[in-house]
């Protein structure tokens, strides 16, 4: 397969992405305004879970991650293209994942300079640090060598946080919040400050970040899929395997679940399989629609997200979009009924957002890393 850019890809992650950047709230006050069992439902999915469990919320963090995974593979075949030789690529994936390990520093206060406090987990290197496990297989590694790794992983860590507790905690489950191994071994090495319980558990963690390498790698596997010359599949043949894909690995999430629980915070074996399920099927859809079949136009509006998505991440956290949101919408959404001046008012926010990402993709401004 020529080595073009994949609109699917973009317009997934936009996708992906409108969730963070308000559509989540935005949806929620939309069901507060007819309130029954299946709008509680939805505005339920637009939050974490406490513990066990799975929203559509959930999803949003490894689906990314995963779509990272599936552009590897075009990455590496223009790298190959160049004439990159192994350090050169090896120099690269090492520079992007210490770039997104030093974005979530940012992110989380570096510039504060408060040390002691500072947390050094977070979303960014987690993307980072899996992302790089996934990428040194790809390029190492064949596939049915990286698919026993990838299932060694799961069952290797499924058995550890089922029967191994944290030994600084008593008579505690080990797949409890506060008996967790994964909680211990970053009370142990991480450094700074963990998030969660009187700095006792971070999800965004050491231990964890091995199974979220397999969220990568099923990403990977993905894109080497896609990237099959249409000579050898069609891409309609290639959707079918993602979806049959796709159904196995919800199949195995829900038989295993009983044994491990589906967990975000834990990033159990189970909720790899789920998310990973998700995550293929979601990729199926969007590669059909788009790629295949040639329906371009109406991703427009999530290309423009996904094409510089690490910018919104960081800008929300940076820029205080709100203040600029209800500067131009809080005005008219105090003269409305209070559920839909709500409805309005995260409705702005949005609009703000994918605004500032329609000027910098019209001045050709992307954040590469």
């Amino acid at each position: 397969m020529k080595n073009q850019r994949l609109m699917s890809l973009d317009a997934l992650r936009g996708f992906d992405m409108f969730f963070i950047m308000g559509l989540s709230g935005l949806i929620a006050t939309l069901c507060a305004l007819c309130p029954n069992a299946v709008t509680d439902a939805i505005a339920h999915n637009m939050e974490h879970v406490a513990w066990d469990g799975l929203t559509h919320h959930d999803t949003i963090f490894p689906l990314f991650l995963f779509l990272a995974g599936v552009s590897y593979p075009f990455s590496y075949a223009k790298q190959q293209e160049l004439g990159y030789t192994k350090g050169k690529v090896y120099a690269k994936i090492f520079r992007r994942a210490a770039m997104l390990i030093f974005l979530g520093l940012i992110y989380n206060g570096l510039f504060r300079f408060d040390f002691e406090n500072l947390r050094c987990a977070s979303v960014l290197a987690r993307i980072g640090i899996a992302w790089m496990g996934a990428a040194l297989l790809y390029v190492n590694f064949g596939v049915k060598t990286r698919a026993w790794i990838s299932v060694a992983i799961l069952v290797g860590y499924a058995l550890l946080t089922k029967y191994v507790g944290a030994p600084d905690v008593v008579d505690a489950d080990p797949l409890s919040r506060e008996g967790n191994i994964v909680g211990y071994i970053d009370r142990l090495f991480m450094p700074g400050r963990l998030i969660y319980d009187n700095n006792h558990f971070d999800p965004e963690g050491l231990l964890s970040a091995l199974p979220a390498v397999v969220t990568a790698m099923l990403g990977v596997f993905t894109g080497e899929l896609i990237r099959l010359p249409k000579e050898r599949m069609s891409g309609e043949r290639k959707t079918l395997w993602m979806i049959v894909g796709a159904a196995a690995l919800i199949v195995v999430a829900l038989l295993a679940k009983g044994f491990v629980p589906i967990n975000k915070m834990l990033w159990s074996s189970t909720f790899v399989c789920a998310v990973g399920g998700y995550s293929v099927a979601m990729m199926a859809l969007f590669y059909y629609l788009v790629d295949v079949r040639g329906w371009q136009k109406w991703t427009f509006i999530f290309r423009v997200v996904g094409m510089n998505s690490i910018t919104i991440y960081m800008a929300q956290r940076i820029m205080n979009l709100w203040t600029t949101s209800n500067f131009f919408f809080k005005g008219a959404a105090s003269h409305m009924p209070e559920l839909w001046g709500d409805v309005f008012v995260n409705l702005g926010y949005v609009v703000v957002c994918w605004l500032l990402l329609y000027f910098l993709y019209r001045k050709k401004t992307f954040l590469k890393v």
